[in-house]
């Protein structure tokens, strides 16, 4: 694990609950006198983006990542949810799955969990990325808290058989678990020089927009469960 990368993901975590904190004061400093009506919480729940630098928004302001976008989006049509940009750039499964209690300490309702690019395009065994998911997956469900998991593909230049192997871990996991899955989560900017960066790799903030559009009906889904146990 790279130096300073458990201190980087601390201080995302440190940074959200002082924001969440600052939130409920502020909303307690503003209550007039009592009603029999009660003052409802500024946030109904929490999401936590969970992921590697799709999630982080690498080479774009952070105002600009899809959690950023996601969460203008459920506030601009009514849904009060929280989300907390939880990526870190490089991280493979195997850093996510090592963090993955820390993450728990914001007691998220709703985990949106893409990782797992940085493994395939390293070519680490999809046996391992799967172990690594289904880990991080089980301790969630764990603590009753809904996943969303976001489907990845890889290029073809590391041969068929990985390729096919790689594709088959998100389809696999999600069966075998039963949570909420989007196919692919770069469908509709993949491959499309104008959405990506010079890199070709990473969504400019018109690439995220279509991503967060895409990913929009699988995050009411998970809202509307949580809104039922709620």
């Amino acid at each position: 694990m790279p130096a300073g990368y458990d201190t980087m993901f601390k201080n995302k975590i440190l940074k959200a609950a002082i924001l969440y904190l600052i939130v409920g004061l502020t909303a307690c400093s503003q209550e007039s006198a009592p009603t029999t009506e009660e003052k409802k919480p500024e946030y109904e729940g929490i999401i936590m983006a969970i992921g590697d630098s799709l999630t982080e928004g690498f080479g774009i302001d952070e105002s600009l990542s899809y959690p950023a976008l996601l969460e203008r989006k459920l506030f601009a049509e009514g849904f009060r949810y929280q989300v907390i940009n939880a990526g870190i750039s490089g991280e493979t499964s195997s850093g996510a799955l090592s963090r993955i209690k820390w993450a728990l300490t914001t007691k998220p309702d709703i985990v949106i969990l893409v990782t797992g690019a940085n493994d395939g395009l390293r070519g680490i065994d999809p046996g391992l990325v799967k172990s690594n998911i289904t880990q991080m997956i089980q301790m969630l469900k764990d603590r009753d808290v809904i996943v969303v998991l976001g489907g990845m593909q890889m290029v073809q230049n590391l041969g068929q058989n990985y390729t096919d192997a790689f594709s088959e871990i998100y389809p696999q996991i999600a069966r075998e678990q039963e949570i909420i899955y989007i196919p692919f989560f770069l469908a509709g900017t993949a491959g499309a020089p104008e959405l990506n960066q010079a890199d070709g790799i990473h969504p400019t903030a018109e690439g995220y927009q279509i991503i967060v559009n895409n990913i929009y009906p699988y995050v009411l889904e998970a809202i509307e469960i949580h809104r039922t146990r709620s």
